[in-house]
């Protein structure tokens, strides 16, 4: 089964594709998303506000998001756990 995160604005992403989930300060993560930019391979789902998270996937894509990295990782660790406790009833 998938299991989708929302990044904001009613943005979801596949939990199971994602890499990392960055502070987007970081001279290394600024230069990842302007390369990644460079190539089409950035998604915004910021909805113009300031990125505040920036991550990234298996797949090499890099999205944008304006919500805090906690508040993402929270989000995805409260998703697994549900999932444990889902297979704990079966």
């Amino acid at each position: 089964m998938t299991e989708f995160i929302n990044i904001g604005f009613g943005n979801l992403i596949n939990a199971g594709k994602i890499v990392a989930v960055v502070c987007p300060e970081a001279a290394p993560v600024k230069r990842l998303v302007q390369k990644a930019k460079e190539s089409g391979r950035v998604i915004d789902a910021t909805q113009g506000r300031k990125t505040k998270a920036v991550i990234v996937t298996e797949e090499d894509h890099v999205i944008l998001s304006a919500l805090q990295p906690e508040t993402i990782s929270r989000r995805f660790l409260a998703g697994r756990e549900a999932a444990w406790k889902g297979e704990e009833d079966e």
